[in-house]
């Protein structure tokens, strides 16, 4: 047990490689929109997450003389992605990823480039173009992109360590909207696939690690929860049934019943009238 909870097991006997590098969990956890530092902190814990991405123009991770979310955040627990969220050009996102590198925090760097402020949806072009050159600079690239299959191969041919397609919008909570669109990436790519955005409760969860992905990274669906920490830990659960389903392979689907019991040594019963 660690805090009342039963202990992961899968996490240690199933880690995700991505580039080299091994990661116990598989549920990855953004850091806005909560209440505050603490409560950011309880909710990463409860997820089990040892990948927490930070959005590195919108968060205090650069002036060490003002409260830093990284206070909170251990780095000998944590693996900090950061990001570059709210970019919505190739300079920006360019821009931020290499501050987050002079800072000493990590190479590797979610990449965002974002088309519009109404879907938030990527500019594909834009993307494509950042990671290439990122990839050129020595940086570990996790780029978020659209269900994709063409533009997802066109990331791994760059040399992008991983794709990170959305579910639905950013932020929606609609759950997994294109099944069949991350299935054909999953024949497309031999990178690791971590479904991005859109992903509502532990079930939506559940859906994407059972289709077979590598992994799962959110951050409104925690965070604007009634209660974040509880919420959290259904999430991490959620992934960690649907990997395990996954692994375990599930039957067939039947179109008419299947007895459960044979239905042979069962006891002949006398028929109607007859004598005993």
């Amino acid at each position: 047990m660690e805090n009342g909870v039963l202990e992961d097991t899968a996490k240690m006997d199933d880690p995700m490689v991505v580039a080299g590098i091994s990661f116990r969990s598989r549920l990855w956890v953004g850091t806005g929109k909560y209440r505050d530092f603490e409560q950011t902190r309880e909710a990463i814990l409860a997820s089990g997450a040892d990948v927490v991405t930070v959005a590195v123009r919108r968060v205090n991770i650069l002036k060490k003389d003002e409260p830093n979310l990284l206070d909170y955040l251990p780095t000998d627990k944590f693996k900090i992605l950061p990001n570059t969220a709210g970019c919505y050009s190739v300079e920006d996102a360019l821009r931020y990823a290499r501050l987050a590198r002079a800072a000493g925090i990590s190479d590797m760097v979610k990449l965002e480039v974002l088309g519009d402020q109404k879907t938030l949806f990527p500019d594909v072009i834009g993307l494509l173009e950042a990671a290439k050159i990122l990839v050129k600079e020595g940086f570990i690239v996790f780029p978020y992109t659209n269900d994709d299959p063409i533009l997802a191969k066109k990331l791994e041919d760059v040399g992008c360590v991983a794709v990170m397609p959305l579910a639905a919008p950013i932020g929606s909570g609609l759950g997994i909207r294109n099944p069949y669109n991350l299935r054909i990436i999953q024949e497309t790519v031999s990178v690791p696939i971590i479904v991005d955005a859109g992903v509502g409760t532990a079930s939506d969860a559940a859906i994407a690690m059972e289709m077979g992905v590598s992994g799962v990274l959110m951050n409104t669906a925690i965070a604007e929860a009634r209660d974040p920490v509880r919420m959290a830990r259904a999430m991490r659960y959620g992934v960690l049934a649907g990997r395990d389903a996954y692994l375990a392979g599930r039957m067939g689907r039947k179109l008419y019943a299947n007895a459960s019991s044979p239905l042979e040594g069962m006891l002949e019963m006398p028929s109607p009238g007859a004598r005993s």
